[in-house]
């Protein structure tokens, strides 16, 4: 990934509701969901939505097709990884150490009733 690129991808998501809406995105899985049902899980007006998952899309963070009446949008989660990557690699120069004590933690498992 290019600094140009990653800039875009921070920038998409350096916004509460773009943010809200990828999160939105990733947790559909790969199947990905529909702008409308999208617009009604973040609770923002349809146009708001588009504008958010336009940005989102342009920098390559989401794939959008059509379904019949719908667009159902995905994440590109190579896209994110790339943006990872890019990040730590930028950050370490090459110098891994740099980064060792980086540590990730586990995912959140859902608790159940």
């Amino acid at each position: 990934m290019e600094m140009d690129d990653a800039v875009v991808a921070l920038f998409a998501l350096a916004h509460p509701g773009r943010l809200e809406a990828f999160r939105t995105i990733v947790r559909a899985g790969p199947s990905g969901m529909p702008a409308g049902e999208i617009a009604r899980a973040i609770k923002a007006p349809a146009n708001t939505t588009s504008t958010h998952l336009s940005i989102l899309t342009g920098a390559g963070l989401l794939k959008a097709y059509r379904s019949g009446r719908s667009i159902i949008y995905s994440a590109e989660l190579t896209h994110l990884s790339g943006l990872a990557d890019y990040l730590l690699n930028d950050c370490a120069q090459g110098k891994p150490e740099a980064w060792s004590q980086l540590t990730v933690p586990e995912p959140a498992t859902r608790k159940t009733a």
